[in-house]
């Protein structure tokens, strides 16, 4: 493979200081509406966010019904806040569409949502499993759906269904990108549903491929794309957890045409490219042009692209750090590292309604997972890499923290 490794010694001691707490709870609460039984089913030690959208004056926060016990599964908080604070939660758009939460399952509404995405038309793409408890029974209730949302008036503008043929029984989609980079030429190009969506099923591994002008869907799949056996155990300040996930980060980088991607139980990151996605369903017997982008000195979950530079960043999980690296001129950079802020960083982010700032989605996951998580510790932070630490600001990442590959094809498996 003309496999390189490529290391850089530093240390990381001072690099926290580059970390701002946007917010923080120890425990998600909720605006309630007058609802006793919306009340009695919380179970807040059960409720933790998965995805994170900056819009320009909200902050949205996808919160899967891993299990039972969660009022809302999509919520926001206003942008505007002092920093740190720990503001109650905005059922998002209204309580109306969570009747799940006080068990009243209504299709139509929203079931489970793990991540949320903002287009170029100021519209919220709101990605809902219809899993509920995904993490005990795994219970599919409703088909999986895309549901759109003008963000100005928090009004429903579309709805997307996928053909059932796409599905697997455990299909459980997780992670949404939005590629509207192929209809630059196109005499489409001023209509906002001209774009493609890149969607994970997690359980099933897979990537879904939607057209948004032509309401068109297909699959892909590759043995990249499922979980490593040997990588699914995770070391958290040395508390370990085991969960076999596959396909799950994404991030579209679209100067260079890619879409990368990664399991959570592997230290790879994989790219396919996205002329090959879009152009449709691929043939019976055709193997997907997958290439091994690099390796990472651990697991990680989140993934971004930051398109002035095509920089990839990346969240190694046992060194609780926010990393970078560029393909193009094989720099490696550690952008922030707290042992404690950034445990299990569920997002990374580059954010353009903030100036290209990267911001993360941190929480105790492993200990909401091994039910050991305490109402007394800080467990769910929004942060964000202050400008000193991205850009021209780097510190030096740890040894072995990424290694350069060439091609990469099904064989190696």
């Amino acid at each position: 493979m003309g496999l390189r490794t490529f290391i850089l010694c530093g240390c990381l001691a001072a690099v926290s200081a580059t970390l701002e707490v946007v917010n923080q709870w120890s425990l998600l609460q909720f605006d309630f509406p007058p609802d006793p039984v919306l009340l009695e089913k919380f179970q807040p030690e059960n409720t933790v966010p998965t995805g994170l959208e900056v819009g320009w004056d909200r902050l949205y926060l996808g919160i899967p019904r891993l299990r039972a016990g969660v009022p809302a599964t999509l919520a926001w908080v206003p942008r505007s806040l002092p920093p740190g604070v720990s503001p109650v939660l905005q059922a998002y758009p209204d309580w109306s569409w969570h009747t799940a939460g006080r068990g009243d399952i209504n299709c139509t509404g929203l079931i489970s949502v793990y991540r949320v995405r903002a287009d170029r038309c100021n519209r919220l793409w709101v990605l809902d499993a219809g899993v509920l408890t995904s993490l005990d029974d795994f219970r599919r209730v409703c088909p999986p759906k895309i549901l759109i949302f003008d963000m100005a008036t928090d009004r429903l503008v579309r709805s997307v269904y996928f053909p059932r043929e796409l599905l697997r029984p455990a299909s459980l989609l997780t992670n949404i990108v939005l590629d509207d980079s192929r209809s630059s030429a196109s005499r489409h190009s001023s209509t906002c549903d001209n774009l493609f969506a890149y969607i994970t099923d997690t359980v099933a591994p897979g990537i879904i491929v939607y057209d948004g002008r032509r309401d068109n869907a297909w699959r892909v799949t590759h043995a990249s794309m499922y979980p490593d056996p040997d990588l699914g155990e995770y070391d958290i300040g040395g508390e370990k957890f085991t969960l076999m996930d596959g396909v799950v980060g994404l991030a579209h980088s679209p100067a260079q045409g890619l879409l990368y991607y990664q399991p959570l139980a592997t230290d790879r990151i994989f790219s396919v490219s996205t002329a090959v996605l879009a152009s449709g369903p691929p043939a019976e017997g055709t193997d997907l042009p997958v290439n091994l982008v690099g390796r990472k000195s651990s697991q990680g979950l989140g993934l971004a692209v930051d398109p002035r530079d095509d920089t990839i960043i990346f969240s190694p999980m046992s060194e609780t750090a926010i990393a970078a690296w560029n393909p193009i001129t094989n720099s490696h950079r550690v952008l922030a590292q707290d042992a404690d802020k950034l445990q299990f960083c569920a997002e990374v982010r580059w954010v353009e309604r903030d100036n290209g700032a990267v911001w993360a989605l941190s929480t105790r996951f492993h200990k909401y997972f091994k039910r050991s998580v305490s109402k007394h510790e800080i467990n769910v932070r929004l942060v964000r890499v202050v400008e000193a630490g991205y850009g021209g600001g780097y510190v030096p990442i740890q040894p072995h923290a990424l290694r350069r590959s060439a091609n990469f094809t099904a064989s190696l498996y």
